[in-house]
């Protein structure tokens, strides 16, 4: 089996979805900023939330539900891509014929 790049990618994907729960507790920046001049009441939620706030539903350790959900959404995004690069692929290989 051929050593491809995504391997590397997807590897590194999910040791850092392991690692976050390791991550700092505070805010990011731009919602430092956002609470230091008093404006992040204006903002507005999110239309809709797959995994809100990074916690798995239904686990009550909270840095593994965190783990969980980083894998989850890295395996989903991985068989996104990966499947619109093989529906590219196919595509080309079939107007090559």
């Amino acid at each position: 089996m051929k050593w491809k790049w995504w391997y590397f990618a997807l590897i590194l994907s999910v040791l850092l979805a392991v690692l976050s729960p390791l991550a700092s507790s505070s805010p990011d920046g731009l919602e430092r900023v956002a609470e230091d001049k008093g404006f992040i009441e204006k903002a507005d939620s999110a239309p809709f939330q797959v995994i809100a706030d990074y916690v798995f539903p239904g686990i009550e350790n909270e840095a593994l539900a965190t783990i969980l959900a980083g894998i989850i959404g890295t395996a989903v995004i991985f068989g996104v891509v990966y499947g619109l690069a093989w529906l590219i692929r196919s595509r080309r290989s079939a107007q090559a014929e």
